[in-house]
């Protein structure tokens, strides 16, 4: 399955959105059928015969039954889809988080995504880890949406529909996924050169999977001496003036928290695999990988690259 289909909805607001886009499509699909089979008719019905004599057919000016048949009709149906439309929204808007709702702070950055969990004291990015939600026991997963630069927007079609993040301007979206699996998305709103490339994946798993990432998640980071070097590189550069590594003195805000960086899949927001070859890539020219990102080449030799590379690599 596609996780990107609109059409294999497995979470609430998704599956509100898929059938409101039914109806709609429905309304839409008579409203054709109804005035193509007219127009067909009336080609038929008044095309050129051999035998016609070239006079004009009789003129009617003014037929107070069309007009309000072509005023009260229209107006009906677009009250109709508006009431749909009004009805799924306030749905989906008016959501109230229950006892057992999961919250998550997400935060759209140039370019990537920044996930904080407050009640449960973790912070990652690029990577939304969230347990799956029974039916008969909900646990939902509410989003609070902020950006600290530029507009950017939220979007996994299978889980929810597309929610701006506004620069001062919170706004909110929940998902209660009924699936476990993958989900793909990304930043729906154009944010800068690299608005292609700020892909948001979302991991559900079962509730057991979820707490074991979140107890992991919450560990800080794990110091190995046989990388001293590259930890030492780290700290004596701008590295830490931008990313966390829980435990060490790199505290920065303005890049991924990098605690447990081998622990997610991709890099640079989804561009490519977490393998050692395009982390060290990564580290020495970011351009090659995203270009246009705000992520700066250190310049670093051969040695504290790889050096570097070896230490952030022990961050899982």
């Amino acid at each position: 399955m596609n996780p990107t289909n609109i059409f294999a909805p497995v979470s609430t607001p998704a599956e509100s959105i898929f059938g409101l886009s039914l109806f709609v499509l429905g309304v839409t699909a008579a409203i054709f059928a109804v005035v193509f089979s007219l127009l067909v008719y009336s080609v038929v019905k008044f095309r050129k015969r051999n035998d016609d004599d070239g006079r004009e057919p009789p003129q009617l000016y003014g037929s107070n039954q069309v007009e309000l048949a072509w005023t009260v009709i229209p107006v009906l149906i677009v009250v109709a889809l508006f009431v749909a439309t009004a009805r799924v929204i306030a749905g989906i808007q008016q959501a109230v988080p229950s006892q057992h709702a999961i919250e998550v702070i997400a935060i759209g950055h140039q370019f990537w995504w920044e996930y904080r969990y407050p009640g449960l004291n973790v912070v990652t990015a690029n990577e939304l880890h969230v347990p799956v939600s029974n039916p008969d026991h909900p646990t939902p997963t509410f989003i609070k949406l902020l950006s600290a630069d530029t507009d950017h927007s939220f979007w996994v079609p299978r889980l929810a529909g597309k929610t701006d993040l506004i620069p001062n301007h919170p706004n909110s979206t929940w998902i209660d996924p009924h699936e476990t699996g993958l989900y793909l998305g990304q930043c729906a709103q154009y944010c800068g050169t690299q608005h292609a490339k700020m892909l948001l994946r979302v991991y559900v798993q079962s509730r057991d999977e979820f707490d074991r990432w979140i107890q992991e998640q919450g560990q800080p980071a794990f110091l190995n001496d046989a990388v001293s070097k590259g930890r030492w590189v780290f700290e004596k550069t701008a590295c830490i003036n931008c990313h966390t590594v829980a435990g060490t003195v790199a505290n920065g805000r303005f890049g991924p928290d990098l605690t447990h960086l081998m622990s997610r899949d991709t890099l640079a927001a989804g561009a490519v695999a977490n393998t050692p070859e395009n982390l060290r890539l990564w580290i020495e020219n970011p351009e090659a990988i995203k270009p246009g990102s705000l992520m700066p080449s250190m310049g670093l030799n051969k040695q504290d690259l790889e050096a570097v590379t070896a230490y952030l690599e022990t961050l899982r």
